[in-house]
């Protein structure tokens, strides 16, 4: 493949997965990133903003495959749409996008936007494909950790995920932007439903720590949502391997290694 795959939150956690994936399939990879980067492992930086619109034209130029990473708390929508102009007037012939399982059914922003975005990409004229995944195992465990923190830790009470490995998620989506557009693809969660209170104890007992759980109520829409299942995806997903606890166990460990190492080094002084 001669012309470049430009790759839109490509210094994010899936970006830094799927970056090298293409690399390794022989691809040439272009990132669009809001900060300068300079060149390196066969990878060229462009400096943009999405969300603004700057820095779009050059980034889209002479790729005809884009994979749409780039998201935040707000303005998927907005930042969508601009990248969907650009690409439109520059020819692309292939926009895969990344979106959330739940985006048309969670009454919550977040959600809101990404329909946003998953519409643009429908409605862009351009060939398209959209995968929506489950929370990130990543995300989940900074979640776990910030809750591990108070004394007392509040569960919400009903509330279910299906957290999947980015590692699966990334090499889905290469697979994904180099075949045909295929529209709306099954969604990709993790193989486990887990309760927040599964994960919760999960993450405390992989850490070795002990914290009192108080039962909490997730109030109105969202809530009603949650407890539904909404942001679930039981019929016709694709299933991921890696679990919550396989993923515990590799990262604890990595833990314990480097606390041990600077518990190390720190003796040494």
């Amino acid at each position: 493949m001669t012309s470049p795959i430009l790759l839109t939150g490509g210094t994010g956690t899936l970006g830094r997965l799927v970056a090298p994936l293409l690399r390794d399939a022989g691809c040439e990879v272009r990132v669009l990133s809001r900060r300068g980067h300079e060149p390196g492992d066969g990878i060229e930086y462009v400096t943009g903003d999405l969300l603004k619109g700057e820095g779009i034209g050059p980034a889209v130029d002479g790729a005809e495959i884009i994979v749409h990473l780039a998201g935040g708390p707000k303005g998927d929508d907005e930042a969508t749409r601009n990248l969907v102009r650009a690409a439109s007037r520059a020819g692309v012939r292939h926009l895969v996008y990344i979106s959330v399982i739940g985006a048309d059914r969670v009454p919550l922003g977040y959600f809101r936007n990404k329909l946003g975005a998953e519409r643009a990409v429908a409605d862009s004229g351009l060939p398209w494909t959209t995968l929506r995944a489950a929370q990130f195992h990543d995300l989940v465990l900074t979640v776990m950790q910030a809750m591990a923190k108070l004394p007392v830790v509040p569960v919400p009470g009903g509330l279910r995920f299906q957290p999947v490995d980015s590692g699966e998620v990334a090499a889905r989506l290469v697979e994904l932007a180099l075949g045909r557009p295929a529209g709306l693809v099954p969604d990709l969660a993790g193989p486990k439903v887990y309760g927040m209170a599964d994960l919760i104890r999960g993450y405390l007992r992989a850490r070795g720590k002990h914290r009192l759980t108080m039962p909490i109520r997730m109030p109105g829409k969202a809530g009603r949502a949650y407890r539904a299942g909404e942001n679930l995806s039981l019929d016709g997903a694709a299933a991921g391997k890696r679990t919550w606890e396989d993923f515990l166990a590799e990262r604890v460990s990595q833990y314990s290694t480097g606390n041990s190492l600077s518990l190390l080094v720190g003796a040494a002084r």
